[in-house]
């Protein structure tokens, strides 16, 4: 999509020069004199920006109603003296020992009845009344203490808001999710409809005999579950609203926000509904060291946090300078990875990076997380490279507010991730995220960047569509999709798409319900492969997971092999790009192709194998006239980021460990030299375009 203007943060953040810089402070961990060291080490490594008081409270009050704020207030003012900018926290990510012992129903209950205690983080319930007391005093606290301190650039409300625990089956919480339902469905009488309850004697009288979907004898109500999945969600939100209240109200001119978990693995939370309530996009990532392809699920994760930003830059508020602690085996990052990281995640629009945490812990759970300054100190390879990155941040400064130019949109929907992989459904093996990641793997490789994009936002000026595992989908967001490809965009759809409607209720007719006129085709019925199953297709390539009998509109079975025939309603005709080609199925068509309008519409019947994902993005590629940011050899990951006036920068990036060739040409800013078309083993380049 072309770069537009970004919406303009609030003026505090936007102040800010260059890309940030920065991680997570905890000086409460440690003595004067290390803080004083501290600010030396920062300027070192041209620290700008820092999060400071995450989980403090049982120090700033240790007792109710009774605070010490002496070594903040130090803190805060050795950070301005340096220059260095604050997002200051609320302090609420763990209750102190006093309000748990004075309050222990403010404790989490999970779905078999049991109460999360003490002794680790997160130990509360958003749905308390007494804990959203207590934890808007002490934000209101905060906040009038430090609401003119020059050092002061962002709230940093709660922090990681759903992590550990992200469903709450407490009575407070029940009581809760009922006062939801009454609000979504207003009669009960709604509620029973829209949840199905006349199967199994689940009717019921009034919204007081509804309960959380909590441990039961057999599968539980779908609509009941998906409903859960949004109360959860929304009552996270709510509570984080709580908190934002009391820092509009005292600080109205301080941006806030909280650090959300954007990966693919974190399903729990709807965050483009969350994005409204966030001034700028706050995000943590961290590497799976067990995955060869680390980097491109880093880079499928900074795209998707893109998405939720709309488009606009984003803060990487945390990440790690080499091996976590939370992982089976804890591998350290090689030579170079931390930078590749650092600037993946700038290419692909983070206008701040930042780590867990700025010196490494010497006791509590986290004391093996790698941080800027580690156990060895300045002796150590993980010092050298994060002086490095700062310098190699400053150098690139000019690239902040750009944003990233993508013409290729992956449609993304939590709520469909949910519904998709309820349990009573055809296959098990039917997973949300697997095709989409095969598809932007594919386009990884290809230097092409692709936006992820909500299926009710506006897709106009992509002019390829990818809509993977969309199970269920609204009348509206259908009707957006078939749009994208009467304006002229490719649009591929595939498998268990369009199948229920927002309330898990199935279109009827056929599938895939909302997408049978677009496609111009009609499904009997599902026929799911068997654990490690393979389908052959009349390509040449092979499915798994999943195969189904696939009508194209006007033809028979195994009569549309190679041949165009009507699609439903008249006019443009579909074509049978490929077959099944093994019984029950042979001759049934799996990839479609129907022009609609100035676009087309394909279908796609399996998951193909990843000879035939290349072949059928070749065939994307080629139709909708997507092309890669540059030429470039095998290995080099390609993303560019453009502003307003038309300046670009290219960001290359060799994982490889031999140097490659790029065809860019400018200068490249790293090294303030005209790029010469080679960038090093293992190495970055940023190439201010002629």
């Amino acid at each position: 999509m072309s770069p537009q203007e970004p919406s303009a943060p609030p003026a505090v953040w936007n102040s800010l020069e260059g890309l940030a810089y920065g991680g997570d402070y905890n000086p409460e961990q440690w003595p004067a004199d290390t803080r004083m060291e501290d600010l030396e080490l920062m300027k070192e490594a041209g620290v700008t920006f820092l999060s400071v008081g995450i989980f403090s409270w049982a120090l700033l009050e240790p007792s109710e109603g009774e605070y010490d704020f002496a070594w903040l207030d130090e803190v805060m003012d050795n950070l301005a003296g340096a220059g260095i900018k604050v997002a200051l926290a609320t302090a609420t990510a763990a209750p102190p020992a006093w309000l748990v012992r004075k309050h222990p129903e403010i404790l989490p209950v999970t779905a078999d009845g049991t109460v999360l205690g003490p002794g680790s983080r997160r130990h509360y319930t958003p749905s308390s009344a007494v804990y959203r007391r207590y934890a808007t005093g002490i934000t209101r606290v905060l906040a009038e203490r430090y609401k003119d301190h020059p050092a002061l650039a962002l709230w940093h409300v709660d922090n990681e808001l759903g992590c550990h625990v992200s469903e709450f089956y407490g009575d407070e919480d029940a009581a809760a999710f009922r006062r939801w339902l009454e609000g979504r469905y207003g009669t009960i009488e709604a509620l029973n409809a829209s949840w199905g309850t006349a199967f199994w004697s689940q009717h019921y009288a009034s919204f007081e005999e509804i309960l959380p979907p909590a441990v039961a004898p057999s599968t539980l109500n779908p609509g009941q579950q998906l409903d859960f999945q949004r109360f959860n969600s929304w009552a996270l939100m709510d509570y984080y609203r709580s908190l934002l209240g009391v820092l509009r109200e005292v600080t109205p001119g301080v941006p806030a926000t909280t650090n959300l978990m954007v990966s693919s693995a974190t399903k729990s939370m709807d965050y483009f509904d969350w994005a409204k309530d966030l001034d700028v996009i706050a995000n943590d990532h961290y590497l799976v060291a067990a995955d060869p392809e680390r980097h491109i699920e880093l880079a499928f994760s900074a795209d998707l946090t893109r998405g939720v930003a709309g488009g606009d830059p984003w803060i990487l508020m945390e990440h790690s300078t080499s091996a976590v602690n939370w992982q089976p085996r804890n591998q350290p990052k090689m030579p170079g990875e931390m930078l590749r990281n650092s600037l993946a995640h700038v290419a692909r629009g983070a206008d701040a990076v930042m780590f867990f945490q700025w010196r490494q812990s010497f006791a509590g759970s986290e004391k093996f997380h790698s941080a800027m300054v580690p156990h060895g100190g300045r002796e150590t390879r993980v010092w050298r490279e994060v002086v490095e990155l700062g310098a190699s941040l400053q150098r690139i400064g000019q690239v902040r507010g750009s944003l990233v130019e993508a013409r290729v949109a992956i449609v993304f929907d939590y709520e469909a991730w949910w519904a998709s992989e309820l349990d009573s459904h055809p296959s098990e093996d039917v997973k949300y995220l697997d095709l989409l990641r095969a598809f932007h793997r594919s386009l990884f490789l290809r230097g092409i960047s692709t936006d992820f994009v909500h299926p009710s936002a506006s897709l106009e000026g992509y002019d390829l569509v990818l809509v993977c595992t969309l199970y269920s989908v609204t009348d509206a967001a259908a009707a957006n999709i078939a749009s994208a490809a009467q304006a002229g965009a490719t649009v591929l759809v595939s498998y268990f798409s369009g199948i229920v409607d927002e309330q898990d209720h199935i279109r009827l007719g056929g599938y895939p319900g909302a997408f049978r006129d677009l496609l111009g085709i009609s499904v009997e019925e599902f026929h799911p492969l068997l654990a490690g199953g393979t389908v052959k297709l009349s390509d040449g390539g092979a499915g798994s997971v999943w195969s189904e009998h696939v009508h194209v509109s006007g033809a028979a079975v195994g009569e549309a092999s190679g041949a165009a025939v009507e699609a439903s309603g008249g006019g443009a005709s579909a074509e049978v790009l490929a077959t099944f080609t093994e019984y029950p199925l042979d001759g049934v068509p799996a990839l479609t192709r129907r022009s609609v309008g100035a676009g087309s519409a394909l279908y796609l019947a399996t998951f193909p194998d990843r000879n035939g994902i290349e072949a059928l993005v070749d065939r994307l590629l080629a139709e909708s006239g997507v092309s890669a940011v540059a030429v470039a050899d095998p290995g080099v990951e390609l993303t560019r980021r453009r502003t307003a006036d038309g300046a670009s920068f290219v960001f290359a990036i060799n994982h490889s460990r031999a140097d490659a060739t790029v065809r860019v040409a400018g200068r490249e800013l790293l090294t303030g030299k005209p790029f010469t078309g080679t960038v090093p083993a293992s190495g970055v380049a940023v190439i201010a375009e002629d």
